[in-house]
């Protein structure tokens, strides 16, 4: 009988082809069994929990300084950059930009109450937020502005530029001018950085509505010759 090798490796390669893809097919099942497939036709960010910094921004107003309490903000990029969510609808957004500057305040554990106070809403009367009357600030020394007191750190920072059409909501970025770091959080060559945590550990949000303190840490694994 003869033998095609041709058409024996086509069968050979089609098998696999099909074995193949029903493993990726049944893969695929497998995976998805153990997740919930979310509606991206409306915000997702209320169905699971995610780990955030919490910090307070403040700004100039006419007749005074508003603080505001944020969980959408970071540095953007290595150089001196800071950005954080907003929205045309707060204040702060229309402080920022009528002033060109802002402050970022970030709380200690103990001062999560205090962040959440700074959300309070406005009274009757334009402009006021009756609780900032009872709130502890500091002033700022480069800008106008003022800081939550008794945070661990501090910036200043002019405005660089808003960047609109985020749905709703804006991303403010100013370049950090000044900044001051509790003396107990500053990270030191010679100290034990577990060490410098567990003593002034980190206020934490995890939206979308709870906070945590972080003490235990460990060092990240990098890989050999990593450099950012």
């Amino acid at each position: 009988m003869k033998i095609n090798l041709h058409d024996d490796a086509c069968h050979v390669n089609f098998a696999l082809f099909i074995l193949i893809f029903c493993q990726s097919k049944i893969m695929e099942a497998s995976w998805k069994d153990n997740f919930v497939e979310l509606d991206v036709n409306k915000p997702i960010w209320d169905r699971f929990y995610m780990v955030a910094p919490l910090v307070v921004i403040g700004t100039k107003e006419t007749d005074g300084y508003d603080l505001a309490p944020k969980h959408m903000a970071m540095p953007l990029g290595w150089n001196n950059y800071f950005g954080f969510v907003c929205t045309p609808r707060h204040k702060t957004y229309h402080n920022a930009r009528e002033y060109g500057a802002f402050t970022v305040s970030f709380p200690k554990p103990d001062q999560v109450v205090l962040a959440s106070l700074a959300a309070s809403p406005r009274n009757d009367k334009p402009g006021h937020k009756p609780i900032l009357d009872n709130l502890k600030t500091l002033p700022a020394e480069v800008i106008d502005g003022v800081f939550l007191k008794n945070s661990y750190l501090y910036l200043e920072c002019n405005l660089d530029r808003i960047i609109d059409g985020f749905g709703v909501n804006s991303l403010i970025i100013g370049e950090v001018v000044a900044s001051y770091v509790d003396k107990d959080a500053v990270i030191k060559s010679d100290a034990d950085d577990q060490q410098l945590l567990y003593q002034a550990p980190l206020l934490t949000y995890l939206p979308p509505g709870r906070f945590a303190t972080i003490r235990e840490t460990m060092a990240f694994p990098f890989p050999a010759d990593f450099e950012k």
